[in-house]
């Protein structure tokens, strides 16, 4: 069985990801992207669906940690004969760009002597494809002895010092050896793209020192030396592995079907880039400095909602497809036995008009950063406020993707308002050419309808949706992006009442899933806090002066996070466990934004994304 959600650490070389719990097995992992069929699947299954475990016999304590800010991860496994340190990683595709695909282990008896065991079980397909597993040992032109693994179009080839041998019943390959002090092996498994044409032997050594320089050399670029600037530093590496070099998308998460509540049904593909999460991951790059993804998804949003406007799609592939059809794995048993295991996800073909804002924002942004604007993606902007103009009175299913009936989720209004603002502002701002009259009408008219239709007198707050009753969390984006500002009463109250309903200890729910409100999404059962409605509490105790309380909370939040500084997707109170995918790229840019927010990001140099400024103050109808 897989282990806690918590006890896993990420590997990425910005193409793929790995998983790897603290007994030293990776148990997930996906060749050759990020949203590519797994060949280590044990994290949604058992031992037989694949994973890759090195680890001493005898373990009585494990410490791990990232090296300094990068993605190279040392595990530590103590035990009463010695100390073994186990070093992973992937080499990243932007220095290797020839190259496919890898995962690295270099383990190492720090002291004493080990004794040394490796299990290496490959199923491709989801585990559903055995493979055809032989050595290979050639003469000419170099020696180069591996294993060769093929099943149909995979092919995997991992080379090492030792290499493992078939197990009686031939379903694992095993190896065990013995380690001194001093003394060090390591392996290499490559995916090839052609099983005619294998990937090189390794120099893994090598390679480890060019991965660390790498991450060292990206992380310099991080302007911030606030507090917390560890935990800052790492949310900030995080996202950036889960960055798809190629094309410059941003994935949600490299899992899928980790389950939001155990026992429950709440289990999604998140592999893919959503417009709204890839925008608020390049907002919180920008406030730290980190400028050069800026330009990168600019370029993967035009090639990816390259057409007709009206055709834009919430999510894309990786690489900008389309279609993400939503299929069932049924051979799995999920996520400790909680399945269903889902390959794609349907939520591609919903309407959810907050992303048009999101897009606008981000834009924005980048233009405030000089990154100059280019012809085409003002006319993409362009066509999208015309389509914009068209729908913007229909429901929608909102940012939390209900599968219920639309709605006039608030949220979704509030960024419609955001849209019309970025679009006025450009003009007025930039320059940028456009029916500006009609923007600032539609930007007036849509800020009336918020108000008059969401602000909840009897209960004190902005609710879901128009005419509800319902809290949600989102709400407390309203000041965040301008919209009202944070010393407006409702925006006060709203807070007040949030914490009070949705609030327990630090932990936030993005709103109530009682039986009463699942038909709000269109599911059964509850769900953990979604941790990334924690931060933005903390952004909105800032924005309505209660700082003191703001940082408390983050302090606090901080300290959930596992002990290489990741987060789920959610917290169950419950059991005291991460739930949901990992690590989950909405919970690290909210995490990063509230630094920004507290302590003093680029953002808060230039307030006219989201300062005072342009924030609209109103009295109560």
């Amino acid at each position: 069985m897989s282990g806690m959600i918590e006890d896993y650490a990420l590997l990425s070389d910005l193409r793929t990801a790995a998983l790897v719990g603290r007994d030293g097995s990776i148990d997930w992992l996906c060749l050759p992207r990020f949203d590519s069929a797994s060949c280590f699947s044990r994290l949604l299954g058992d031992e037989g669906d694949g994973h890759w475990k090195i680890a001493p016999t005898g373990v009585r304590e494990v410490h791990r940690r990232y090296r300094d800010a990068s993605m190279v991860l040392e595990t530590d496994f103590h035990t009463d004969g010695g100390v073994l340190r186990l070093t992973d990683f992937m080499p990243p595709h932007e220095i290797n760009q020839d190259d496919q695909p890898c995962v690295v282990r270099i383990a190492e008896c720090l002291s004493g002597e080990i004794d040394l065991e490796m299990r290496w079980v490959l199923r491709f397909a989801y585990a559903d494809s055995m493979p055809w597993v032989r050595h290979v040992r050639a003469d000419a032109p170099v020696l180069d002895e591996y294993v060769l693994a093929i099943a149909g179009p995979h092919t995997v080839v991992l080379r090492g010092d030792e290499l493992p041998h078939p197990s009686p019943n031939e379903r694992a390959h095993e190896l065990t050896t013995h380690l001194s002090a001093g003394q060090r092996m390591s392996w290499v498994m490559q995916w090839a793209s052609d099983p005619d044409d294998l990937p090189r032997p390794m120099a893994p050594v090598q390679e480890l020192q060019e991965c660390a320089d790498y991450w060292l050399g990206w992380s310099s670029k991080i302007d911030y030396e606030g507090p917390h600037a560890s935990e800052v530093r790492r949310s900030l590496a995080t996202l950036k592995a889960l960055t798809y070099s190629p094309t410059g998308g941003i994935i949600a998460a490299p899992t899928t079907s980790l389950p939001e509540a155990i026992p429950g049904n709440r289990n999604w593909d998140y592999r893919y880039c959503w417009l709204r999460d890839a925008t608020l991951v390049l907002l919180a790059f920008d406030d730290f400095g980190c400028t050069s993804e800026a330009a990168a998804w600019r370029l993967w949003l035009l090639r990816a909602v390259a057409g007709d406007p009206a055709d834009l799609q919430i999510m894309y592939g990786v690489g900008g497809e389309r279609h993400l059809v939503e299929w069932e794995v049924d051979w799995l048993e999920g996520y400790q036995g909680n399945g269903p295991v889902r390959v794609g996800n349907a939520a591609y073909r919903q309407t959810q008009l907050d992303v048009f804002g999101e897009v606008m924002d981000a834009l924005h942004l980048a233009r405030e950063r000089s990154l100059p604007e280019s012809e085409e993606s003002w006319a993409l902007q362009r066509g999208m406020l015309r389509h914009l103009e068209k729908i913007w009175q229909q429901p929608d299913k909102g940012l939390w993707e209900v599968r219920g009936p639309d709605r006039h989720f608030t949220h979704s209004r509030v960024m419609i308002w955001v849209a019309f603002d970025r679009a006025v502002r450009a003009a007025e701002e930039d320059g940028l050419p456009g029916p500006v009259e009609r923007w600032r009408e539609l930007r007036h008219a849509v800020h009336a309808e918020v108000l008059e239709h969401a602000w909840n007198p009897e209960i004190g707050a902005f609710t879901q949706y128009y005419g509800g009753e319902t809290l949600d969390a989102a709400t407390l984006l309203i000041p965040a992006v301008g919209f009202l500002s944070g010393d407006d009463e409702r925006v006060r109250s709203t807070v007040e009442v949030i914490g009070r309903e949705l609030q327990r200890g630090v932990l936030v729910d993005r709103y109530s899933t009682t039986e009463s409100t699942n038909e709000i999404d269109g599911l059964v059962g509850r769900e953990g806090a979604f941790l990334a409605c924690s931060f933005w509490m903390v952004d909105a105790l800032v924005y309505t002066g209660r700082r003191q309380e703001a940082e408390k909370m983050f302090t606090e939040l901080l300290e959930m996070a596992n002990d290489v500084g990741l987060y789920a997707e959610e917290f169950d109170d419950v059991s005291s466990r991460f739930t949901g995918n990992f690590p989950q790229a909405f919970s690290h840019l909210a995490l990063v934004n509230s630094a920004a927010v507290l302590y003093g990001g680029r953002t808060r140099e230039q307030k006219s994304r989201r300062g005072t400024s342009h924030q609209i103050k109103t009295k109560h109808p």
